[in-house]
């Protein structure tokens, strides 16, 4: 749609000839327009479609723009075919007729009548809704038409974008919520038996709603374009769509956990005794060695072993219950803990088997270490010296008696080591022994 230019004088011939062609060309545009929204796919929604909220308001003024768009455009059409017939009175308009034309192209001549509720509900027009008709001049005629056909169209477009993006959107996802439902419920999450089926459950409502308010009432998921003023300037609001879909996503990866569970549940329950099974002979072989220790080594504190898992040991055949009825659902969470547990366990094992056997480790460090010092004595001659033989021999006893008493012992294991240090250095001058001054646990 065009703007006509500002009045003037009395026009001339060919003034008025340029206004004719011109306005002539004005209403082939407005009328291309008004039929184009006419036709509009997203007006004939709007026509049959039960709407509610602020879409039910705006396409209630829309209509009557629109009624006044076409009201306008015929009393617009009415004047041009008036000023059309008095140019062809003559060749060579007449003074009065160019004044008649200047008057009526450039002047405020046209009225147009309406009714004053279709009037009040065009939110463009600043009149008196009290009012039944209206002087315009063709110039102002247009500007008022724009603006109401800019409104309108804004309306329209707006409301049949979200049309032709939502709800299909939404169903699409409704279809893959129902395939996830199916889905979930062949591995057990259902509503009230697990967290992922009570997210389901609420996904399927909001969707339910979302489609049914997007469908009445869709400007109140339109997101005009900042600062824009072309109409339909904008997008489809797809915050909710959108925070669904994440969370439907977020379901179907822990049902796909779920899935993976009732694919390997067998070997992850065999692994599962496994484990557990490593830990209790380790433990066993720990409360074995713990009163091996008692009877061989006095004087020391050996930790206490405690028994078998038999939590742990519950809760694995309860996995394995679940595992015989299907309960997937129930099984994913408690594998990951029992794996985790029984990890733990066989660590708590050997810790607990290390610290039992600590004092043993400690004699045979001493019985090593007395050995060696022997054959190093034994290298450099001294096999047979009597001294010696009486400090290895002290040592001996101590270490291979039993109850050992480790502090004991290694006080003679030192002592031997010291002397055979000293006599080390008087035979190779220069050369002195190790000094190892440590205790039994050196």
């Amino acid at each position: 749609m065009g703007v006509t230019d500002p009045a003037g004088p009395v026009m001339d011939r060919d003034e008025v000839d340029r206004a004719l062609a011109r306005l002539g060309a004005e209403h082939e545009a407005i009328e291309t327009s008004l039929l184009a929204l006419q036709d509009h796919a997203g007006r004939r929604l709007l026509e049959g479609a039960e709407l509610t909220g602020i879409t039910k308001e705006r396409w209630s003024a829309a209509e009557a723009s629109i009624t006044l768009l076409w009201a306008y455009f015929d009393a617009y059409s009415d004047a041009l075919r008036s000023a059309r017939e008095i140019r062809s009175r003559r060749r060579w308009s007449s003074h009065d007729d160019l004044v008649e034309l200047t008057e009526l192209l450039r002047g405020e001549s046209v009225t147009v009548a309406g009714s004053a509720t279709a009037t009040a509900n065009a939110p463009t027009l600043m009149v008196d809704p009290g009012k039944l008709s209206r002087q315009f001049s063709l110039a102002g005629l247009v500007d008022v038409m724009n603006d109401l056909y800019a409104s309108s169209l804004d309306m329209v477009v707006a409301a049949d974008a979200v049309w032709s993006a939502l709800p299909a959107r939404i169903d699409l996802l409704a279809a893959e919520l129902q395939r996830t439902r199916k889905l979930a419920h062949s591995v057990g999450v259902r509503p009230g038996e697990h967290p992922a089926g009570d997210d389901l459950e609420r996904i399927t409502r909001i969707l339910t709603s979302l489609r049914e308010q997007v469908i009445s009432d869709p400007l109140a998921y339109w997101l005009p374009a900042q600062g824009s003023s072309a109409p339909g300037g904008g997008r489809p609001d797809t915050t909710v769509y959108d925070r669904e879909a994440r969370a439907l996503e977020e379901v179907r990866r822990e049902i796909d956990a779920v899935l993976t569970v009732r694919q390997d549940a067998e070997q992850r329950l065999v692994k599962l005794r496994d484990v557990l099974s490593r830990a209790d002979r380790t433990l066993a072989e720990a409360r074995t060695a713990r009163g091996e220790v008692l009877a061989k080594i006095a004087a020391t504190e050996v930790p206490v072993v405690s028994g078998p898992a038999t939590q742990l040991q519950e809760q694995l055949a309860t996995a394995a219950e679940y595992r015989r009825h299907a309960q997937w659902h129930r099984l994913s969470p408690l594998l990951e803990s029992l794996e985790q547990k029984a990890e733990d366990e066989l660590l708590r094992a050997r810790e607990s088997l290390t610290a039992v056997t600590a004092p043993l480790a400690v004699r045979a460090e001493l019985r090593g270490r007395l050995d060696a010092y022997k054959a190093k004595v034994a290298r450099h001659g001294l096999a047979e010296d009597p001294f010696l033989i009486e400090r290895y021999d002290a040592a001996r006893r101590m270490l291979w008696s039993a109850p050992c008493d480790l502090r004991v012992a290694g006080q003679a294991v030192l002592r031997y080591q010291q002397a055979a240090a000293e006599a080390l250095a008087a035979r190779v001058p220069g050369q002195g022994g190790p000094q190892d001054r440590g205790g039994p646990g050196a």
